[in-house]
């Protein structure tokens, strides 16, 4: 029987700096080896299977991962022509390719040893001398987009867990959805309901949403006159004025931009044309 997922206490806070920035390591670590847990026992068949992603297959995840973590520790970006790519739309999406592009060639099985020595060094370095400044500048081209390290951190283990998401519907194994690394993602994602309601979906003044996804903390978003959605306890909302509950899977899967919602997962009770529109301005991923 699975183990339901962990409560918000047990992922980061911004209580203590130190604790927080440590805890994104080890949020990303959990992912890594379940990541890698899985590769490891993929075949040569599964490793060619499409994707979700548009243009890729299950090994295109693996090499864009191989490429991100190799970039941390200072790898070089290959610079590579991409060919035709619809799916690429702008520089940061030529960036990406280019990673995936110039491993696809390669043997999966030598990307997934290249992937657990890379992380398993950066790991180490980052117990051995654990991030302290959330502002200080993130490594390598992470840092020439703007990104501080507390950003750059709290990011890898979304980008890990997703593409273990992508990859295990690739290749029909589902799972990975009750440890910490699905809590941190969901939660994370959740944190932008206020953001879809107010700028995306627009409903007027007034106008509350409840959100609850599986066994995580329900997120309440009430519109004020300015139009902004903020988060508001639950408590406050006695009668929504849409409430929508799915599982977590689901709910990852519409804020991850994967593909149209399958409103049958779905519980929408109040205004449900509003709840309708909701899901379908939550995806929030490039």
């Amino acid at each position: 029987m699975p183990t339901p997922p962990p409560s918000a206490a047990e992922v980061p806070s911004d209580t203590d700096t130190t604790a927080r920035l440590t805890s994104y390591v080890d949020v990303w670590w959990a992912a890594v080896e379940d990541f890698l847990a899985l590769a490891s026992t993929l075949t040569p068949e599964e490793w060619r299977l499409p994707t979700d992603l548009p243009g890729w297959t299950a090994q295109d995840v693996l090499a864009h991962l191989v490429h991100l973590e190799s970039l941390t520790v200072g790898g070089a970006h290959p610079e590579v022509e991409i060919g035709d790519a619809p799916h690429v739309r702008n520089d940061l999406g030529r960036f990406t390719e280019q990673g995936v592009v110039a491993r696809r060639a390669d043997d999966p099985a030598a990307l997934v040893e290249e992937l657990r020595s890379t992380t398993q060094g950066r790991h180490a370095e980052l117990q051995a001398d654990p991030p302290t400044d959330p502002s200080a500048t993130a490594p390598g081209p992470f840092g020439l987009l703007g990104w501080d390290t507390e950003t750059f951190l709290g990011n890898r283990p979304f980008d890990v867990w997703m593409h273990e998401q992508d990859l295990r519907r690739a290749v029909g194994r589902p799972g990975g959805l009750d440890g910490l690394p699905a809590a941190y993602c969901a939660q994370r994602l959740l944190r932008s309901v206020p953001f879809v309601v107010g700028k995306r979906v627009k409903p007027a003044p007034g106008t509350s949403v409840l959100v609850e996804v599986g066994a995580l903390p329900p997120v309440g978003v009430l519109v004020g006159e300015d139009g902004r959605g903020r988060p508001v306890p639950v408590e406050e909302l006695d009668s929504p004025t849409a409430a929508l509950r799915t599982d977590l899977e689901a709910f990852c899967l519409a804020s991850g931009g994967r593909g149209d919602a399958d409103l049958a997962r779905w519980e929408l009770s109040g205004d449900e044309d509003l709840a309708r529109r909701v899901i379908a301005n939550l995806a929030v991923t490039p």
